[in-house]
């Protein structure tokens, strides 16, 4: 485990102040950094002063690396000007596209893990890892609908990308939980496969049910406390594979800053539990 990032949180403009003072050992913090491609502004300002106390990680939402055209090269640009600036701890994106023949979609969407779909990530992961000048950690999915005609496994197709580019995963727990349920497969399965030395970060999230559908389609909403289920399959992983640095995502229905950091401190004892248990 990196030796200063246990478990962390993401950082919202309206916890700037207590997340800056909290004296957490291991706690880190991340953002999108689409939401501070800027020159400068108070918000800049109050993220190089978390920074200045805590280590910040970079999670991406618009790189669009399973799109059909490389990364916009201005974005690289800003978000490689921000990376100077902040010296991440850790950048990462999604296995997703947003963008398609030049039209932009809000969303992270998508595809069928084809010969070529592949050629086409490895090839946008190389260029932004290339404009970048830092490696990457790839993120896999939530999904809501199953696909006839993907041509590999989804955990062979990350791996795949890994060892073609030299990026690494990010696994987000939740992600599996929600997929497993809405496309009928073993989540835990899906744990004990994943490659653990590929692993850089972990997700966790809350979850909710789909207003019509009910437990028949979950949806990765962040807006609610990790579930217990997602909890026991990060335990698992643990487990398996050592502790890697851990992140409780929440987006929406913010609670007070101690609530997000006590879900964060249950986290930062999990990743402790393995390494007392060989001491």
């Amino acid at each position: 485990m990196n030796a200063t990032l246990t478990a962390g949180l993401g950082l919202k403009p309206q916890h700037f102040a207590e997340a800056r003072d909290c004296p957490a050992a291991g706690l880190w913090f991340e953002v999108h950094p689409e939401n501070y491609l800027v020159d400068g502004g108070p918000r800049l300002r109050w993220l190089e002063a978390v920074r200045e106390r805590h280590p910040v990680s970079l999670h991406g939402v618009a790189l669009s690396l399973a799109a059909d055209a490389p990364p916009d090269a201005s974005h690289l640009k800003r978000l490689r000007a921000l990376a100077g600036r902040i010296e991440p701890a850790l950048v990462s994106e999604h296995l997703a596209w947003s963008t398609w023949r030049g039209a932009y979609h809000p969303d992270l969407l998508p595809f069928l893990r084809t010969g070529e779909a592949l050629s086409r990530v490895c090839a946008n992961v190389s260029a932004a890892q290339d404009a970048l000048g830092r490696t990457i950690a790839l993120e896999n999915p939530s999904h809501y609908l199953r696909f006839d005609g993907h041509e590999w496994d989804e955990i062979a197709f990350l791996s795949e990308i890994a060892r073609r580019t030299g990026c690494g995963l990010l696994l987000d727990v939740n992600n599996v939980f929600v997929s497993a349920a809405n496309l009928g497969f073993d989540a835990g399965e899906y744990i004990d496969a994943f490659p653990g030395e590929l692993v850089r970060e972990i997700h966790l999230a809350g979850h909710s049910r789909d207003p019509l559908l009910g437990d028949a389609l979950l949806v990765d909403s962040h807006d609610a406390p990790v579930a217990d289920p997602v909890w026991a399959l990060h335990e698992r992983l643990v487990r398996r594979i050592g502790p890697r640095p851990t992140l409780v995502e929440r987006d929406g229905n913010l609670p007070g800053f101690a609530e997000l950091l006590a879900e964060r401190d249950r986290a930062h004892a999990a990743l402790a539990a393995p390494l007392a248990r060989a001491a």
